[in-house]
């Protein structure tokens, strides 16, 4: 007798033993799992692999072979001919020609001169190709490892390609870190991490921030504008040279002394790597590389991201995949990058790149064989995952991939094994949403308790969440951060312990370490800060433009006001490092979802257990409640691990914790077994664990 279960194709089938709704669309789950995996067997058969085909990075570009020979390798198919020129041989258009194989690749091998490589270390090379109707055109190499700014006194903002081979190669001294528990994650971008207005570099992070980093509690930095982008003021968004690191920032060997060094600290770094799209410049860019639109795009309108005004990967493209791969892998061997976050998963996913587009959950609106997927697109994200979990095997390690995703795309999470698209993480994007609209458009007395546990809550089974409270394009100019959004008024004048607390400032502090405690507790698996938000930085975003005069004043983080003892930043510094050491100590992220317990509109309380932790969280502005009764499953003798309204947290100190022991009562209450009683204060938020627990972590 045949049964449902014979008819799910196996490459499926564990996807629906997880979660049953999927059992409709199990045929083209499969499909689409079978582009991704006919791309195995491609590159097995082509190339020996996907992670030997991902070391094309070897061998595509300008590379220094043993006998100080020089190979360069450039994909230009519509190129009719093709030669190296640069300072090395006077730019001389005839001087150095590159041989057409037939597979659209040019070569060229260029002998030492005098024992020594003829192109000096950090001089500057362009590969000229001449079109099939006889122009000629320059571009920088696909794969250069080095682009930087011209001299100012050349007039332009237009990149140069530089052959990078310094005479001492960087060696690596701390291995990666093993994966933590709990993924507690620092968003940063380099060149705004110092109070001076001015471009940060990677050294000044590596001295400077990576410190900041440890002590706070984190134990992932996300590195953002790594990617080479001649445009400061996309946030690194508009990549130029993909292959190259940022030059403004330092040399490659400078981050890689960052990375080093953060692996010494235990600190693993993840790479903000774009994929999703690309720079529209044609002298520096990818854009019209050999003189189509199409060589590693799409063609035409298919090609064009209108809301981005850039350039859109043909995934299906031989090239594009060994270029896309190559670059993952090249960062994972050349700087121990220890995952990616992956930019703009959302507009990869779809035909339509989230463009006017929304999205309800319905899984028909993903999963339909007529929904707008790209589905070569979703493959070549199945095939990132496959290369970064085939190269944790290969190097014992583990590479982390997150998504950014809007949508909700189902299986985007799942293993690749199991059928889904193999991603660790994806980004709980609704979660800083829901703050900025409260703090926006209602009083604290309308807060809706339900609604604010349901969007926390609010994920698909068994596909893990990085949680955040805000984004760092809340922190750009045009939108507040969620400190600004509390306290914008007084900010300036009244953050100095000096001055009275008002109750504009009082109520943001509270407020805001409430809002980064309930979101790292019940938002998700693992947990992301944009860095200066953890002590409520007081200015946006602005990158220096000519709309602000080419002012770098807003593009920096003022870390100095965490060192000044009379400033109260220092108060939601130390909460923030209180939080995360106490996640550490007794874990909740990365567990089983929370039970949440109480949603009491009237009294503004959510309790929920998570991990065998009782969270209480007062939001009434104004109402303190004694010998209030909650639920808890497990019976025992609690005490409080953390408590926002200790003093040294800016708090009111209402609380005597040494006093503050709490027994459970057999008799069930909110569909818990068991409650205690506490005494919770206004804008108070208490983490409960049992003494049993507490005792076993001393």
């Amino acid at each position: 007798m045949t049964t449902v279960d014979d008819k799910i194709p196996p490459q499926v089938k564990k996807l629906t033993e997880i979660d049953p709704w999927l059992l409709p669309y199990v045929e083209e789950l499969s499909y689409r799992r079978s582009v991704a995996d006919k791309w195995l067997e491609t590159f097995q058969s082509n190339e020996g692999g996907i992670l030997e085909f991902a070391n094309s990075y070897k061998k595509m570009g300008i590379h220094l072979n043993p006998d100080n020979s020089i190979t360069y390798v450039e994909y230009a198919p519509n190129a009719v001919a093709a030669c190296l020129i640069g300072d090395f041989n006077n730019w001389e258009h005839d001087a150095h020609p590159m041989t057409k194989l037939s597979t659209g690749h040019f070569s060229i091998t260029i002998p030492p001169v005098d024992g020594k490589p003829s192109i000096p270390h950090d001089s500057r090379v362009k590969i000229l190709m001449t079109l099939p109707n006889g122009e000629k055109i320059a571009r920088l190499p696909a794969y250069i490892n080095r682009a930087t700014q011209p001299p100012k006194e050349y007039n332009t903002s237009t990149y140069e390609a530089r052959f990078w081979n310094p005479d001492t190669k960087y060696t690596f001294k701390n291995k990666r870190p093993k994966t933590p528990q709990s993924l507690k994650i620092y968003e940063a971008h380099i060149g705004i991490s110092t109070p001076e207005p001015k471009i940060g570099t990677y050294n000044e992070f590596t001295e400077n921030v990576l410190p900041i980093i440890k002590d706070l509690g984190y134990n992932t930095i996300q590195l953002m504008s790594i990617m080479e982008h001649a445009y400061y003021a996309s946030f690194g968004y508009q990549i130029t040279s993909f292959f190259a690191v940022s030059s403004r920032f330092g040399t490659p060997e400078d981050l890689m002394h960052l990375i080093d060094t953060a692996h010494g600290l235990g600190l693993r770094v993840l790479l903000d790597v774009v994929h999703s799209h690309a720079s529209k410049n044609v002298e520096d860019g990818l854009n019209m590389f050999d003189g189509t639109d199409y060589c590693y795009f799409h063609a035409g309108g298919k090609g064009q991201h209108d809301q981005w005004d850039s350039r859109l990967f043909n995934y299906g493209n031989y090239e594009t995949l060994r270029f896309l791969l190559s670059n993952l892998k090249y960062f994972l061997d050349e700087f121990q990058f220890d995952g990616f976050r992956f930019d703009g998963v959302t507009s990869i996913l779809y035909t339509h790149h989230g463009i006017g587009a929304g999205f309800s959950g319905d899984y028909n609106e993903y999963l339909s064989p007529f929904a707008p997927v790209d589905k070569e697109a979703l493959a070549y994200m199945m095939l990132a995952n496959d290369l970064c979990s085939q190269y944790s095997t290969q190097n014992d390690c583990t590479i982390t991939t997150i998504a950014e995703d809007v949508s909700g795309y189902p299986t985007l999470c799942r293993p690749r094994d199991h059928g889904g698209v193999g991603f660790d993480y994806r980004l709980a994007m609704s979660i800083p949403d829901i703050w900025i609209k409260l703090l926006k458009h209602k009083s604290d007395e309308e807060w809706d308790m339900g609604d604010i546990a349901h969007t926390l809550g609010n994920r698909r089974y068994k596909e893990k969440c990085v949680s955040y409270c805000e984004s760092h394009d809340q922190a750009l100019v045009g939108d507040k951060t969620l400190a600004f959004w509390l306290m914008d008024a007084e900010m300036y004048t009244n953050m100095s312990k000096l001055s009275p607390l008002t109750p504009v400032v009082d109520r943001g502090i509270q407020l805001h370490k409430m809002i980064r405690l309930i979101t790292q507790a019940l938002g998700g698996e693992a947990y992301l800060n944009f860095e200066g938000n953890e002590f409520g930085h007081p200015e946006w975003l602005d990158f220096p433009r000519a709309g602000n005069g080419e002012s770098y004043h807003y593009a920096r983080r003022q870390f100095n006001l965490i060192k000044d003892d009379l400033l109260r930043y220092q108060f939601l510094y130390q909460f923030d490092k209180a939080m995360n050491e106490t996640e550490d100590k007794f874990t909740w992220l990365n567990t089983e979802p929370a039970y949440v317990s109480l949603k009491n509109e009237t009294d503004k309380v959510i309790v929920f257990e998570r991990a065998n932790k009782l969270f209480i969280f007062n939001f009434h502005p104004t109402n303190s409640y004694v010998d209030y009764r909650v639920g808890v499953d497990n019976a025992g003798t609690y005490k409080i691990i953390l408590n926002t309204d200790r003093e040294q947290y800016g708090g009111h100190n209402r609380i005597d914790e040494g006093k503050s022991i709490f027994f459970t009562t057999d008799l069930r209450w909110n569909n818990r077994n068991n409650y205690i009683q506490v005494y919770i204060p206004a804008r108070t938020a208490l983490v409960l664990a049992l003494e049993s627990e507490i005792d076993a972590a001393k």
